[in-house]
């Protein structure tokens, strides 16, 4: 049975890893949470998740990004592991030199970030395994928006605890029924390119994943040898993020 919803207003993007995947894999409820960022919480927000006893937060966004949405949770430990938003200087840069930025050029920038999170910031993600092989404390993972970045991690961790590619997509996707577009034109982006650039796609994810076979020769291999999740390893991580 799926996990229920959680609504917190300032982080839309917040839930347990184990909601969307009850097909492939018996994930533990309540020990891993992916998110948008917690800069935003009020009072009631941190009540709900302090609730569910989490007490890690691994914390993807770049140094910029952290320091203006300082985490708001309290008496949390706060791992940052930075991975900096290219797409927004790419975007930024693109529109000062006066581009008119269509759709399939955003499509085009976002499969490029993800195949740089194989080729630019397999460490990062080799710091996420680290942490989460320490212990199973309830532990939110996050990044700005909780979608790329935060994504690639959560499609990682489902890998190895062996869910299928299916409901790995299916838990990927499930962003876009949580965030919206801000209205207007943030950034002087037209809103059909803000409608790419704020939701994910399949062909986003798919980038990192040809990435991972063409560099890796597939993901089990990458998790082995780029990630150091060898068998002793994913024994370990299916132990404590498992139902037994």
């Amino acid at each position: 049975m799926p996990t229920p919803r959680f609504a917190v207003d300032a982080a839309p993007n917040f839930r347990d890893l184990a909601e969307q995947v009850h097909t492939s894999v018996p994930l533990r409820r309540g020990v891993l949470f992916r998110s948008d960022h917690l800069g935003a919480l009020g009072a009631e927000d941190a009540r709900q998740i302090q609730a569910l006893g989490v007490c890690r937060v691994i914390d993807f966004r770049g140094q910029q990004e952290r320091s203006s949405a300082v985490c708001a949770l309290p008496r949390v430990k706060v791992h940052a592991l930075s991975i900096e938003p290219t797409i927004v200087q790419v975007l930024s840069d693109l529109l000062a030199a006066g581009h008119r930025i269509t759709p399939a050029e955003v499509v085009a920038h976002m499969q490029d970030t993800y195949r740089g999170f194989v080729r630019r910031h397999t460490s990062r993600f080799a710091e996420f395994f680290k942490l989460l092989l320490d212990s199973d404390e309830p532990t939110v993972f996050h990044c700005t928006a909780g979608k790329d970045r935060t994504g690639f991690a959560a499609a990682l961790v489902l890998h190895a605890l062996g869910a299928t590619h299916e409901d790995i997509v299916r838990d990927y996707l499930a962003t876009n029924q949580r965030l919206k577009a801000p209205p207007g034109t943030a950034w002087g982006l037209s809103p059909e390119v803000a409608a790419v650039l704020w939701s994910v796609r399949a062909e986003f994810l798919e980038a990192a994943f040809e990435a991972v076979e063409q560099d890796h020769g597939g993901v089990d291999a990458y998790l082995r040898e780029g990630l150091g999740l060898r068998e002793p390893e994913r024994q370990r991580l299916r132990a404590l993020y498992l139902q037994a």
